[in-house]
């Protein structure tokens, strides 16, 4: 229910219940004055009585006593007068005449108990009063009653009633109280009247208020609420007004504001401006807050499935892909594939993996949305039953160029939703960039302390770092691992005859040797100088020597140009196995590098494996 109709109907029930209030008091008001003022009108009438018949009795003029009672009929409105006798005056006087003997149990009552009675009644021409007051006997006032009755003081003599018709003064009574109620209607409808003249104002304002407030829950700030009064209700509606403009005018600045954050375009004018501020600052918020924590991630590994599950958790995307691609070389790598990592590639041409140009956000560096331009990549190839899919490719750029790919591909009917994600992917992967970058620069310079700079084998360094957990995961699998100890002959004498510059490329054409000599899975470490360590994994009892014996026949074969001449050099390789030689990863090592010193007391360019009988004292070795 609106205001203005609850104001109205309550000014009118409370003038109603005004009106009938008042109407009920007045005439019951002047109901009760008239009964009070027939009462002392009674009583006056029934004194004029008891003395007139007093002294009419007094002076033996019994006669006109009828004639004075009846001359009271001419009296206004009087309608009935007459005297009955009490037992002590029948006894002492006789009965009288049939007018004063008792006619009603009323008069016989107010004899008996000597109280007045008063009663009204309505008959067919109005309303009566009657009044039956008692005729005490006294020897008080003018008269002494007691000089003619022989009772004594206080007896009841009689009983006098009269009846007086009331209708002339409630017919006055009724009538002045219209008079008064017609008076007070118009006065209240006056105040009606005035009351709504005086609150239109507000409820108009209410209304406008009512208006102003349901756009602004739609994002509508404009308000123009009229300022009709100059009191307190004009100065709400000119503070409301200035208090929206403030509102619009500080999310427009906001709005435009982060919307040059995530590169969207401003509202749209019938956009809900205050939603869409929320909904742009929320992103911002938990933009910054993956940003937290993936600072805090330790590999980019861990960093790629963070955003893998924001893309599923946060924005409901199923299927993507996360490709990272090779600085040095033209390779990507699939790191994600619909939240699962190292997948096979699913939605594009596999070609890509091993020539990264046939990407076309990777060659380009720009966004590649197949929404807005169907079949603009032709390396995007759905699998079978996927077909009538879009995808949109965003390179994230990394030092100058594109370190990664994040590729999302959706239904036909969901393109529009994705495009409305667009500038918050954005944001998360502008946030991304830096932290991936840096956590490549880490591993980069990681790396460089784990590799020999010469060879670009793992160094000494790698080995301890990771040696424990390499014969824990040896242990796990209740495998092998085979540890060949590699030293060349005579190395010294190459540094002293030709210089340092041939002993390194002796010691860089061994590396390419030992590396083409062993599988992908194996590991090659410069143990340093001239000594090679070889750690084969998941290998079988007695296949390492085959191994040892291929690396030592390349080797006498290897050949390496210099100035001038030729060089060939020969190679002695110690083998121990873990656990089987020893519970221990080192002590497996110190027993592969005893097997070396063998090899070489027995003549050199040979593969000794280390039996127990070798180990006879460890401070010798």
């Amino acid at each position: 229910m609106k205001l203005d109709t609850k104001v109205t109907i309550f000014s009118l029930v409370l003038t109603l219940a005004m009106i009938a209030v008042i109407v009920v008091v007045s005439f019951w008001s002047f109901r009760q004055f008239a009964i009070s003022s027939e009462r002392e009108h009674i009583r006056s009438v029934a004194e004029i009585v008891r003395i007139g018949l007093s002294e009419s009795l007094i002076h033996i003029e019994r006669e006109k006593r009828d004639d004075f009672l009846g001359h009271l009929a001419v009296v206004e409105g009087l309608r009935t007068a007459r005297v009955a006798r009490s037992d002590s005056v029948t006894r002492q006087f006789g009965k009288g005449s049939e007018l004063e003997q008792i006619q009603d149990g009323i008069e016989a009552r107010v004899i008996q108990d000597g109280q007045p009675y008063y009663q009204l009644t309505d008959e067919s021409d109005g309303p009566v009063f009657r009044g039956t007051l008692p005729y005490v006997a006294t020897r008080a006032g003018h008269i002494n009653c007691l000089q003619c009755h022989y009772v004594a003081e206080g007896t009841v003599l009689g009983a006098l009633t009269i009846s007086m018709s009331m209708g002339e003064m409630m017919r006055s009574a009724y009538t002045a109280s219209s008079i008064m109620v017609a008076a007070i209607v118009l006065f209240m409808l006056v105040m009606l009247l005035f009351f709504r003249r005086l609150v239109k104002p507000v409820i108009a304002t209410a209304q406008d208020v009512q208006v102003t407030v349901e756009r602004a829950i739609h994002g509508d700030f404009h308000a123009n609420i009229e300022k009709r009064t100059s009191d307190e209700i004009g100065q709400v509606a000119a503070n409301l007004n200035s208090l929206l403009k403030f509102i619009q005018d500080g999310l427009t600045t906001i709005s435009s504001s982060v919307a040059q954050l995530l590169q969207q375009s401003p509202a749209h004018k019938n956009e809900n401006l205050l939603n869409s501020t929320i909904s742009r600052v929320e992103g911002l918020i938990d933009a910054a807050h993956f940003k937290q924590a993936i600072e805090e991630d330790e590999t980019k590994p861990e960093i790629y499935r963070r955003l893998s599950a924001v893309l599923q958790g946060r924005f409901n995307i199923r299927n993507f892909s996360i490709y990272e691609a090779a600085r040095n070389s033209g390779h990507m790598t699939a790191l994600m594939v619909d939240g699962e990592a190292d997948a096979p590639c699913r939605w594009c041409d596999p070609q890509i993996l091993a020539h990264a140009e046939s990407c076309r956000a990777r060659r380009t560096g720009h966004a590649i949305n197949s929404i807005e331009s169907p079949g603009i990549c032709y390396a995007f190839q759905p699998p079978a039953g996927e077909q009538g899919r879009c995808h949109v490719c965003i390179p994230v750029i990394q030092s100058g160029s594109v370190g990664s790919v994040l590729q999302l591909v959706v239904k036909q009917e969901e393109s529009e939703r994705i495009q409305n994600l667009l500038p918050y992917l954005y944001v998360y992967l502008r946030e991304a960039a830096p932290v991936i970058e840096a956590k490549r620069l880490m591993d980069t310079l990681r790396a460089s302390n784990l590799t020999d700079a010469m060879t670009g084998l793992h160094n000494r360094r790698f080995l301890e770092e990771f040696a424990e957990m390499l014969a824990s995961s040896n242990q796990r699998r209740k495998s092998h691992l085979s540890i060949l100890m590699l030293d060349l002959d005579y190395f010294k004498m190459v540094n002293d005859t030709y210089g340092h510059d041939a002993g390194d490329l002796i010691l860089k054409a061994l590396a390419n040797v030992l590396k083409a000599s062993v599988r992908a899975s194996d590991l090659v470490i410069r143990y340093g100088g001239e000594e090679f360590l070889i750690i084969l994994q998941d290998t079988a009892s007695g296949s390492a020597d085959s191994v040892a014996e291929k690396i030592r026949a390349s080797v006498e074969g290897m050949k390496v140009q210099l100035p001038g001449t030729t060089l060939q050099k020969t190679i002695s390789i110690g083998i121990a196995e873990f656990p089987h030689d020893s519970e221990t990863f080192w002590q497996a090592v110190k027993f592969a590098d005893v097997a070396l010193y063998n090899a070489k007391e027995s003549g050199r360019n040979r593969v000794v494996r280390f039996r127990p009988e070798m180990w006879k004292d460890e401070a010798k070795y």
